[in-house]
């Protein structure tokens, strides 16, 4: 009896109409699925991305042209096909990409028809388009080569260029379904949706923007900026030790950094620093590949010295660590299809979770002692107006009492002495510690420093009583010069501290 291959198995083919509906099911959000386009536009060596997002209700469309190495016709048509990559095998280590999904996954999540044109030196500009109806109507994978008369103009812009890409979003269901071109709501959400994609590129791709001669993203003629999550310039920024750390035989390195505190920013650069999200939604690692930011700050799931799930909490919001990894560790790392996702491998999690507890202490510090942690340990520093106490795990905060204006109004004030030690009593005692943490939590951000938005009088009135209170209690006038310069609040306004003492230099001479 003859046989043939049939006979030991079925071609089951996937529904195309099911399968390309699957596929928008990745999860992206707009301006990963940008992201995602871009990373293509890096990978061919593109020095500029336009992005054009052209608002007109339902019939709005986005535009993201390059000006890469382009592609030839065949290279277009295996680019546009599903999976045309296999995650396994051995890449270019500067590409960006790993399943072959990133162009079809972002785009078939934001629209159901996708065009794609490109021209390659020496070549003519080819151009295809997967419509998600159309292959819903047939029931087959048809990439179609639109005619003519059916070709976008936006791809005339090829003609004039040696070579270069461009991607076009149309029928874009999942931002403007029912949108009405004429209403001032629906263009406002469009519009919304915009700047949380400017503010994600500046994020993902600041070390590209950052390079000379490097990328630049264009939106809608205007160039973006990077975001530098770390602010490596900033002279607080405590820049601490770099690891290597060798895995498999390939190399993960890792930059651990403590940010300013509130106190040594002012109000435009601390909103900027929060990044998309805010302080505490940007704090952890940083995981980039190939310079490409897949995890815009996370704990990746590691433990703190107690055994407990490390948590974005206020008091760890300064810690961020930079790790790099190459692209050739995506399956170790579990690098997702939306480059959203990562976890540091098993055999390695005990370094994360050393330099994770390390950074963090540091970050701690900063916070709570407003970044004078150096100040503190110095001969010339001086207590702070309020001293923290653990009895039996509970927190318990009082006034310091060796305080300069505590102790001297303590030792001058006589028949009152008693009425006052009560009256610190009660204020030690009511201190409203869970409102504070409860407002600090929700509104992180908007705790006032001592002193902000005070009469500059009233602050000088207040180190007038300090000086005083000083130097009545035998404090020389050298050594109490430099306690104020040390001292909370007084710290964090160096230029009234500076003409206060010269004020008192001069009041000598």
């Amino acid at each position: 009896m003859d046989t043939t291959l049939s006979d030991f198995y079925d071609i089951v083919s996937p529904d195309a109409g099911a399968m390309i509906e699957t596929l928008r099911a990745y999860g992206y959000h707009l301006e990963t699925s940008v992201a995602d386009i871009i990373d293509n536009s890096i990978y061919a060596e593109a020095q500029n991305v336009w992005i054009d997002c052209t608002w007109d209700g339902e019939k709005s469309t986005i535009s993201i042209r390059d000006d890469g190495h382009g592609m030839t016709e065949n290279a277009l048509k295996n680019a546009m096909r599903p999976g045309s990559k296999n995650p396994l095998q051995e890449r270019d280590a500067k590409d960006l990409g790993r399943f072959g999904l990133g162009l079809k996954t972002a785009s078939f999540s934001q629209c159901r028809k996708l065009t794609v044109g490109s021209k390659s030196e020496g070549n003519e500009t080819v151009i295809r388009c997967w419509d998600l109806d159309y292959v819903n109507l047939c029931g087959e994978w048809r990439l179609v080569k639109p005619n003519k008369e059916n070709i976008p103009p936006v791809f005339s812009v090829l003609d004039d260029m040696n070579n270069g890409t461009i991607v076009l979003w149309e029928k874009m269901d999942r931002i403007t379904k029912g949108s009405d071109s004429a209403n001032k709501k629906h263009k406002d959400h469009f519009l919304a949706q915009l700047d949380i994609m400017k503010k994600h590129l500046e994020m993902v791709f600041h070390r590209f923007l950052v390079k000379p001669r490097g990328l630049k993203i264009i939106l809608n003629g205007r160039e973006i900026k990077p975001w530098d999550p770390f602010l490596t310039n900033h002279p607080s920024t405590q820049h601490l030790p770099q690891e290597d750390i060798l895995y498999n035989g390939k190399k993960i390195t890792i930059r651990p950094f403590v940010l300013p505190h509130r106190s040594k920013l002012n109000d435009e650069a601390y909103d900027l620093a929060g990044g998309p999200g805010g302080w505490n939604e940007r704090q952890g690692f940083y995981i980039y590949r190939n310079e490409r930011l897949i995890v815009p700050g996370d704990w990746l799931g590691l433990e703190s010295m107690k055994g407990q799930p490390i948590r974005k909490e206020q008091f760890t919001k300064l810690a961020r660590i930079m790790v790099d990894i190459p692209n050739s560790l995506d399956g170790d790392w579990k690098i997702d299809v939306k480059k959203s996702v990562a976890r540091p491998p098993n055999h390695i999690r005990e370094d994360f979770q050393r330099i994770s507890r390390l950074t963090i202490d540091k970050a701690i510090s900063v916070f709570r002692f407003r970044g004078k942690v150096a100040e503190r340990t110095s001969e010339s520093s001086i207590t702070f107006p309020w001293s923290t106490s653990v009895q039996h795990g509970t927190y318990h905060y009082s006034i310091n009492r060796d305080h300069p204006l505590v102790s001297d109004i303590l030792q001058n004030s006589g028949e009152s002495r008693k009425k006052i030690q009560a009256m610190l009593r009660i204020i030690e005692e009511t201190v409203p510690v869970p409102l504070i943490i409860m407002n600090g939590s929700n509104n992180p951000d908007k705790i006032q420093r001592p002193f902000e938005g005070a009469p500059s009088d009233e602050l000088k009135r207040v180190l007038e009583e300090i000086w005083s209170s000083m130097i009545n209690t035998g404090v020389s006038p050298e050594t109490a010069k430099l306690r104020l310069i040390h001292m909370e609040p007084f710290s964090d306004y160096p230029t009234y501290v500076t003409e206060f003492i010269l004020k008192k230099d001069y009041e000598v001479k």
